[in-house]
């Protein structure tokens, strides 16, 4: 029997497979989804030696969802007769199949490409995520006593409320027991699934043009499974929260209008031995705050509008390891501009915007501060003796 150390490092090696879960190529290697009703994917055999299995998933909105959050409900575009077809609200989740049964879900980043909102403000800096999207962790370990029988299975994306259009793609890590070799087999169970809780809420007042807007959803599961390998008969217990939120008001004949969006998720991992004692205990949590502000009124000049707009989001994480390293990384953009719009095209404008990350864990620290105004950089500061305000860890709550 491994000592419990060699059982903790061989858990956080990197996979020592990787699948690829993406188109055929015809038309670029991401899956199209068109509306929430399409879910694509691909079916894979996994050796019979896993023991772990995590699906890495990439996500990319366009079209009429390229600014989701902003989305208002059909009714209010239907009631005001207006021709816009960037609506259906502005809830979006990325879901995960296994053989049509919903496995994770996840809600993306709101990634603005650098023409979005303002496009002064993305010069020359972008926008968090605009030329590396993030990418987004589902632990599928829990589903190897389904996976583990040596057949094809069929795992399929798709992004609920969704219309025109998403691309999505994932790839499929596999860790396997090198120890193990046929007619070895790793064995795998579920001890119990727990009652999975999904809660969402919509609400919507407005008068023509002017009114508000709320989604807002709560996910929550707990997850208990054995994986009996060369390492040893291991438990463990997966506990997630996820908490969406998203507050749209329109005033002014809808001239101006606030955004608010905030995303919070919350995962903890215990391992168990064989024996009983724990391996190991991991808590990450996420959030990703949005807010953004705009108003729209007649310029000085002919047959133009003046546009100002605020923005502030912001990436904050932190991972915890019981008895080992904390890390957490943030990174903030809060911008300030103006542009005057004739038709589809901007005359002239300008903006500001200030981008400040941070990183630390148990020994280094790295914190940067830049600055642009007017298309040009004013400040670039970096310090390895930053200080982070603490991403504190809350008790799991009911829904």
């Amino acid at each position: 029997m491994k000592l419990e150390n060699d059982l903790k490092s061989e858990i956080e090696n990197p996979a020592d497979l990787i699948i690829p879960i993406s188109g055929n190529g015809s038309e670029g290697f991401w899956f199209r989804i068109l509306n929430e009703s399409e879910m694509h994917g691909q079916s894979v055999i996994i050796p019979k030696n896993t023991y772990k299995a995590v699906i890495e998933i990439y996500v990319s909105s366009h079209g009429y969802d390229e600014f989701w959050y902003t989305n208002p409900p059909d009714s209010y575009i239907q009631m005001n007769n207006l021709t816009t077809k960037r609506g259906h609200g502005s809830y979006r989740e990325v879901l995960v199949n296994i053989d049509r049964i919903l496995v994770g879900s996840v809600i993306p980043f709101p990634v603005i490409f650098t023409g979005g909102i303002n496009p002064m403000y993305w010069e020359p800096l972008v926008s968090i995520g605009a030329f590396d999207l993030p990418s987004y962790d589902i632990d599928l370990t829990p589903y190897l006593g389904l996976l583990l029988d040596g057949q094809a299975h069929f795992l399929e994306l798709g992004v609920n409320d969704s219309i025109p259009f998403w691309l999505v793609g994932a790839n499929l890590h596999l860790w396997v027991d090198n120890n193990c070799v046929l007619p070895c087999e790793v064995q795998a169970k579920v001890i119990d699934f727990g009652t999975p809780k999904f809660k969402i809420e919509r609400s919507s007042s407005f008068l023509g043009l002017d009114g508000s807007f709320e989604v807002e959803i709560k996910r929550k599961g707990e997850i208990s499974y054995w994986v009996n390998s060369t390492a040893g008969n291991l438990t463990t217990i997966i506990k997630q929260e996820l908490k969406f939120k998203n507050e749209m008001n329109f005033y002014l004949n809808g001239t101006e209008k606030k955004i608010k969006q905030k995303v919070e998720e919350e995962i903890e991992v215990s391992v168990l031995s064989n024996s009983g004692g724990t391996i190991s205990k991991t808590k990450v949590k996420r959030k990703f705050p949005l807010t953004i502000t705009s108003k729209t009124i007649p310029s000085m000049e002919n047959d133009t509008t003046l546009m100002l707009s605020d923005l502030d989001h912001e990436w904050k994480e932190k991972k915890k390891l019981d008895g080992g390293p904390s890390i957490s990384l943030t990174n903030r953009q809060q911008c300030n501009g103006w542009m005057v719009v004739q038709g589809h095209n901007v005359l002239h404008g300008g903006a500001t915007t200030q981008q400040t990350y941070s990183y630390s864990d148990e020994t280094d620290c790295y914190s940067r501060t830049i600055s642009a105004a007017n298309g040009k950089l004013m400040n670039d500061t970096a310090n390895i003796l930053c200080a982070a305000a603490p991403l504190k860890f809350g008790s799991f709550s009911a829904l």
